[in-house]
């Protein structure tokens, strides 16, 4: 499942004319059933490292193969369901977002669930078309 993202990238010649790869948020956005629409967009989820095989195992059922981006940090370090660690989440999918667009990665559409992660994100990335996914279905 984990591939060399930027070599699966280049090869896609219709992603390399069109330079747009969409980013998704994995709880709230890929875990209600939302798939990515090509191999070469990404995952940038604000769960932690150390909740990586959790996502992983998830994501092989599904049959989605798209490179993950995790935060950092651990799950006792970030918290869980606090404001604050909400806007951890944010603040590493902002992060994450800019160190691909200096590697050449344009993101050009974000898809997310959640309104404080979504001003984080915004803050660094005022351009970045953000579709808001609404549900009930993750606890915020």
């Amino acid at each position: 499942m984990r591939f060399n993202f930027l070599r699966k990238l280049f090869q896609n010649e219709k992603v390399k004319k069109n330079n747009e790869i969409y980013g998704y948020d994995f709880d709230g956005v890929i875990s209600i059933g939302v798939n990515p629409r090509s191999q070469c967009d990404v995952i940038i989820t604000g769960r932690c490292i150390d909740e990586k095989d959790y996502v992983y195992k998830i994501l092989e059922e599904r049959g989605i193969e798209n490179t993950v981006y995790f935060n950092p940090m651990t799950l006792a370090e970030r918290g869980n369901h606090t404001l604050k660690a909400r806007r951890h989440s944010g603040n590493h999918k902002a992060i994450t977002i800019s160190k691909l667009k200096k590697s050449g990665v344009n993101i050009t559409r974000f898809f997310e669930d959640d309104p404080v992660q979504i001003k984080c994100i915004l803050r660094d990335h005022k351009n970045l078309d953000i579709v808001h996914i609404k549900s009930e279905l993750v606890q915020k």
